[in-house]
């Protein structure tokens, strides 16, 4: 290739999720609403992990920092995505592409870390019962959630430095963030070294954690299996379902996306998929653990009460009650005496 048509790129037009126009203000609404729907779920996911004593064990701390992953997935991607779907303007600096690159490569890493943390905890809860408290404590879960944050911090360091390095032959990036593989496309040369890096490294950062999962299924399997109680055995697959389904919705996409050589991406089905795991998984993850979780289920629904009782007493309460934003004696009397 011509080495003089090389020019250095200074920003990226990102030609979004649609190239038709007339589906733009639909994309807007659908994503809008599943942006809304996924931070308000998440939000209250780790409100009730933490403030509810109920939900006190590692594995609702897990739980709320899946639910904060999950959140910052979507926030990196969605809100640049509506801005430039509403104002057309599509431009993105070099810079802010690759600190985009580097956010959403670490914290989809993490998700991973998350979930087979999770799986260890529920492969203790199962196969040793007995030594669940002494072996699965909140500072072990603290230090797992620690040590995969600079883990996966350090990778993505590596997958950024050696993009921002490469010399692009365009511009134009068929997707609506930077991510990895529409970026290698636009490389003027193979790039061979950041696709073997992604196989390599993936297999240990990303993959890995998959096998986790799965070996430590296997093992849960195995002890379902011994079960003779019914209500035993239906415990069991209650507290697992719900994580085996998260694990499924993804790695499904995940391996569906990266692990392949770059000249076999179809960027145009591509970038559908990513939605799926940047904004659809992100609004499913709560309403799965809340639905199929007995225990979270009932935490919300406190929730709900106290909420409900707070704005029932503020509004109850007359004005002339307040003297100095604390309530009168008599007044608040009354209003017990009342209900």
């Amino acid at each position: 290739m011509d080495t003089r048509n090389w020019t250095k790129v200074t920003e990226f037009l990102l030609l979004g999720l649609s190239s038709h126009p007339e589906m733009q203000p639909i994309i807007f609404g659908v994503i809008l609403s599943m942006y809304l729907v996924a931070v308000t779920g998440n939000t209250m996911l780790i409100i009730v992990a933490y403030t509810d004593p109920k939900l006190q064990a590692p594995m609702y701390f897990l739980l709320s920092q899946l639910s904060f992953i999950d959140i910052l997935l979507a926030t990196i991607v969605v809100p640049q995505m509506l801005v430039h779907t509403v104002t057309g303007f599509q431009a993105i600096p070099f810079k802010n592409c690759i600190t985009q690159l580097f956010f959403f490569m670490a914290i989809g890493s993490m998700e991973g870390h998350l979930l087979a943390a999770m799986a260890y905890d529920r492969y203790v809860a199962i196969c040793k019962p007995l030594c669940y408290s002494a072996i699965v404590t909140r500072s072990l879960c603290l230090h797992i959630t620690l040590t995969s944050w600079v883990v996966v911090s350090l990778n993505s360091l590596l997958y950024s430095v050696l993009v921002a390095q490469l010399t692009f032959c365009g511009n134009q990036v068929t997707h609506f963030f930077c991510d990895i593989t529409p970026l290698l496309r636009l490389s003027c040369t193979r790039p061979v070294v950041n696709e073997m890096l992604i196989f390599t490294e993936d297999a240990a950062i990303v993959i890995s954690p998959f096998f986790f999962i799965l070996a430590s299924y296997i093992q849960i399997g195995a002890a379902i299996a011994r079960l003779h109680s019914a209500a035993a055995l239906k415990k069991a697959m209650s507290t697992c379902s719900s994580h085996i389904l998260v694990v499924l919705l993804l790695y499904g996409s995940v391996i569906r996306m990266y692990l392949r050589p770059s000249s076999s991406y179809n960027l145009d089905q591509d970038r559908q998929v990513v939605i799926f795991y940047t904004v659809v998984t992100p609004t499913l993850n709560p309403m799965i653990y809340s639905l199929r979780n007995q225990e979270v289920k009932d935490a919300l629904w406190r929730l709900w009460r106290k909420i409900q009782y707070s704005l029932t007493f503020t509004l109850t309460i007359p004005p002339f009650c307040f003297k100095e934003g604390v309530v009168v004696g008599v007044c608040l009397s009354a209003l017990v005496a009342e209900t």
